[in-house]
């Protein structure tokens, strides 16, 4: 259900200076300055007016920092409570200004954006409604109001008078969270934006074309947002939480665990649910993409649980049911599995604690970390191994593919005589000569040789080489 915010204390004085500028417009002769837009499932030509951005207000229901505003719960229940209070409308304009993951720190692109308005002054108009909420244009407004102040000017189109919180929310998507918009929403309000969609029974192939990206991609992301909502709940600790954009510098780690999961889902199900809450906890501690690649589904009973305190995982992690009518339940899921959830809901909490203590990072996390660094270390450092150890039986089957698929054209070649046979005696030379080398090394590295490398040995070097 799409949340109405009301109207601005001004609204009605706000709507008669729009309505009076409009007018102004219009009734003067040349060209006018328009703005299209998608409206209700067609594009209209919406007239350009000049505003003081003191008469306008930052939109409350703004995709640009929705996750953001849950960096401060009591400001993000006042933004909802009472939008149009000085103190919400400021939180909001703070969020316009910083790092989506870091409200301490103003935005590069922020910043970018200020020096462009200062040198070449506003490019696009801005959208807004007749009671001056802005729909798009938000962080022009914050950037205007910082370097000139309330009573700098601001180009904006007009909207509709019947315009509700319904086009607001279409308008804006269909503006803003297109690939080609300059300055693209932060990664978690994307997922907000489809979920929001999804929650309205949007269809998906709708949706997907309204983010310029296809079914697939949006399903992955819901699965995301899905994996990111459950670790926010898991991580409940003394009423408090991890805050959505916790997760917002983890886009990537997080889809190629979603492709992961589906691949291993296929044919491994407990497997990739281990794998998927082990890799989960390498996420919540931090650690890159290219460290938690080397977590699979034996990393946790092989590389971490022996480094671990005993008791720190119970033995018994599996969750139990009740089978009705027998009197008895049953375990539910791998034992590696349930172990795995234990550790990412320990963590998970632990990060919450450590969020809301006032000294900082708690000992178990620190623990936890120091123990998965090393065990990342070890299990990349026997992947590494496996991968050396096949990376030659692997080319030499490859060379057969190829080899195969040269006895097909040989044959081909016979109807139209198309074979170039002294080609063809130079490539064979070649590949005589290769042979014998594969052969030599073949002897040299193994000590124990089977049927296939004694073949190779005899063929190329004589018997007994």
């Amino acid at each position: 259900m799409i949340k109405d915010y009301g109207q601005p204390p001004r609204a009605s004085a706000t709507r008669s200076l729009i309505e009076r500028r409009l007018s102004e417009v219009v009734s003067t002769r040349g060209a006018r300055e328009t703005q299209t837009v998608d409206w209700r499932g067609k594009q209209i030509h919406l007239e350009v007016i000049d505003v003081r951005v003191g008469d306008l207000y930052y939109n409350p229901a703004t995709h640009r920092v929705r996750a953001q505003r849950s960096h401060d719960p009591r400001l993000d229940a006042l933004v909802d409570e009472d939008p149009w209070s000085f103190e919400s409308q400021q939180y909001l304009e703070k969020l316009l200004k910083v790092v989506p993951a870091d409200p301490q720190r103003i935005d590069p692109a922020f910043t970018e954006l200020m020096q462009s308005l200062r040198e070449y002054g506003q490019s696009d108009p801005g959208l807004v409604t007749v009671e001056g909420v802005l729909v798009n244009g938000n962080t022009r407004r914050a950037a205007l109001v910082q370097l000139e102040g309330p009573e700098a000017k601001m180009r904006v189109a007009v909207l509709p008078a019947s315009c509700d919180w319904v086009d607001i929310r279409d308008v804006e998507l269909s503006l803003q969270l297109r690939k080609e918009h300059r300055r693209a929403y932060s990664y978690i309000n994307r997922l907000l934006a489809i979920d929001e969609l999804v929650a309205q029974g949007t269809p998906m192939p709708a949706i997907a074309q309204t983010f310029r990206s296809t079914v697939a991609a949006c399903e992955q992301d819901l699965w995301v947002f899905s994996a990111i909502k459950s670790m926010i709940e898991r991580s409940e600790h003394n009423g408090q939480r991890l805050p959505l954009v916790a997760f917002e510098e983890e886009q990537e780690k997080l889809k190629e665990l979603a492709r992961k999961y589906h691949r291993d889902m296929a044919t491994r199900p407990d497997d990739a649910e281990t794998t998927k809450e082990a890799r989960l906890t390498a996420i919540a501690l931090g650690f890159s993409k290219t460290d938690v690649r080397w977590v699979e589904s034996d990393f946790l009973s092989r590389y971490l649980v022996p480094k671990l305190p005993d008791g720190f995982i119970p033995e018994d992690s599996s969750p139990e049911v009740q089978v009705p009518g027998l009197g008895m339940s049953v375990k539910t899921g791998s034992d590696d599995a349930a172990k795995a959830r234990v550790l990412t809901d320990k963590v998970l909490r632990a990060k919450t604690e450590s969020s809301i203590s006032a000294s900082g990072e708690s000992a178990e996390l620190e623990l936890v970390r120091g123990l998965m660094e090393e065990a990342i270390e070890l299990a990349g450092r026997d992947q590494k191994l496996r991968k050396k150890k096949q990376r030659a039986p692997e080319r030499v089957l490859s060379a057969v593919d190829q080899l195969d698929q040269c006895v097909t054209d040989l044959v081909m070649s016979r109807a139209d005589r198309s074979l170039d046979e002294e080609a063809f005696n130079d490539a064979v030379l070649k590949l005589r000569k290769t042979l014998r080398l594969l052969a030599a090394e073949s002897a040299r590295t193994v000590k124990d040789p089977g049927e296939g490398i004694g073949w190779l040995r005899d063929l190329m070097l004589g018997p007994g080489a």
